[in-house]
């Protein structure tokens, strides 16, 4: 519940940003705004997705890391976004409604991921709500291995701890201050 009351809050505080996002995603690309995807939560719930546009209309639904010239598919204004993790604020909306929190695993794709729900239903990540940001995000973010993630989110399923979730807070800020990590 707690969780759900500071998203409302940041979701409030936060509406100037929301607005000159917005309006730059329109003159940059038109509508949508917010790009809403698929994705698996607890125990492969399905949910939707949010995170503003970062792409052009008519992208293929793929990874990012799948294209092969994904600088051709990005908004003139998607690699800020990015860079800084701006696209991500629209996810406070996914916590309010609970299916996310601020931490745990990043919830997976449901198109071209069955390989990454396999290995999540191995070492019982699945098990655990996504979060906007996780263990793997703040070591190694975009360079991990579908399979360097699972081993990641599954170290955090087990070490679990408010320190360990006050240390990824720490270090999410770290990593999207430097700007490190990100591919596209």
């Amino acid at each position: 519940m707690i969780q759900k009351l500071i998203a409302l809050f940041m979701l409030i505080l936060l509406q100037p940003i929301f607005w000159l996002v917005s309006l730059i995603i329109i003159i940059n690309d038109g509508f949508p705004i917010i790009y809403i995807q698929k994705k698996y939560g607890k125990n492969h719930k399905e949910f939707s997705f949010y995170k503003f546009r970062t792409m052009k209309n008519h992208s293929p639904e793929i990874p990012t890391e799948e294209f092969e010239n994904a600088k051709n598919y990005i908004l003139k204004s998607g690699k800020f976004l990015r860079k800084f993790s701006i696209d991500e604020l629209p996810q406070l909306l996914n916590i309010i409604k609970g299916d996310m929190k601020f931490i745990g695993p990043r919830p997976s794709m449901i198109k071209n991921e069955e390989m990454v729900k396999k290995m999540r239903e191995e070492k019982g990540v699945d098990q655990l709500v996504p979060g906007i940001t996780g263990w793997a995000q703040v070591n190694g973010r975009d360079l991990n291995s579908f399979e360097k993630k699972v081993e990641l989110d599954h170290y955090y399923m087990l070490n679990k701890s408010f320190l360990l979730d006050i240390k990824i807070l720490i270090m999410t800020i770290k990593v999207v201050l430097l700007r490190t990590e990100i591919k596209h």
